[in-house]
């Protein structure tokens, strides 16, 4: 079990990894061994994970979810599996950390008589300093 926060567990089973070669350029074992990470994670079918919260995680994945709700994450930044396991599973737990928490609905507001008046002065004096600037006429 992977836990995410005090609520949410993610069983291992739910997490796929796949290690394939990293891209780039190398040094002499670069084509002999697959350093890389890809971890996939079926959001859609997790029991941990509701509608609400899947719509969340849809949001902040982006281009990581795929079409059928996978979530993907690639980590090449070290020269060995173990390392990039980690850094991959770390980046997963935050994004669904992330997805975890639900936002705080917008309390629409008015704005008061005395903000209008001052942005009101504002653009009126913006406006003279324009006008200033134009051309010059003749008189006479």
């Amino acid at each position: 079990m992977i836990k995410i926060t005090a609520n949410i567990s993610i069983s291992d089973g739910d997490i796929k990894e796949k290690f394939i070669r990293s891209p780039g350029a190398g040094g002499q074992k670069v084509n002999k061994t697959a350093t890389t990470v890809q971890l996939r994670f079926d959001a859609r079918k997790s029991a941990a994970i509701t509608t609400e919260f899947f719509r969340r995680l849809e949001r902040l994945a982006g281009r990581r979810l795929t079409k059928a709700g996978v979530v993907i994450i690639t980590s090449h930044k070290y020269a060995t599996q173990e390392k990039n396991r980690k850094e991959a599973l770390e980046r997963l737990k935050i994004l669904i950390a992330k997805s975890a928490i639900v936002p705080h609905p917008r309390r629409k507001t008015m704005p008061t008589k005395g903000s209008n008046e001052r942005r009101l002065d504002l653009k009126r004096q913006k406006s003279n300093i324009k006008r200033g600037r134009g051309r010059l006429r003749r008189f006479g």
